[in-house]
């Protein structure tokens, strides 16, 4: 099929999603989900373990914990997204980011383990998305007591992972 998806729009997603949407400056969610994806493996391949494991204050995420909440956002979106384009109407839960955080140990994985699995959920997002046609894009669903479609959750994941990155490079490389 490989659709061009285009941005949604502002009524296909919540208030809460607005920043990853419009961090998201992809004009086609699967170039943007592609390029994303070789932009992150470079960057984190130049990062020491030092850095990789550095957190910029008590309490926060290292490097390596926050590309696997990415991972771990990224599977929940998409999971989402594949509920709502076959039309199941059920309201899926919220989940709680913080709670995955410890369970995951990523800090006792290696750099190159992390982009391994990384790399195979992006690649299994592009190929789900990519065999969506319109009316799946815009089929909607209720996550998280929000109303949010199919094509919003996409670009929910591009944002989210725009976000981190930006995070990262804000509060753990100046550090």
């Amino acid at each position: 099929m490989n659709p061009v998806i285009t941005y949604p729009g502002t009524d296909e997603y919540p208030e809460g999603m607005k920043n990853y949407i419009e961090a998201a400056k992809a004009e086609d969610l699967l170039s943007g989900l592609a390029a994303s994806q070789e932009y992150i493996i470079n960057f984190m391949l130049g990062l020491d373990e030092e850095r990789l494991s550095h957190r910029y204050a008590p309490g926060k995420w290292s490097i390596k914990e926050l590309m696997v909440h990415m991972m771990d956002a990224e599977r929940i979106f998409a999971y989402r997204a594949l509920r709502f384009a076959r039309q199941d109407k059920t309201d899926l839960a919220g989940f709680d980011e913080n709670q995955y955080v410890g369970p995951s140990k990523a800090d006792k994985r290696t750099i190159t383990s992390i982009l391994a699995e990384y790399a195979a959920v992006r690649q299994a997002t592009i190929e789900l998305f990519k065999n969506f046609d319109t009316e799946m894009l815009n089929q909607t669903g209720t996550a998280n007591n929000n109303r949010v479609s199919v094509r919003a959750l996409g670009y929910a994941i591009l944002g989210h992972e725009i976000h981190h990155l930006n995070i990262i490079r804000q509060r753990y490389m100046e550090s």
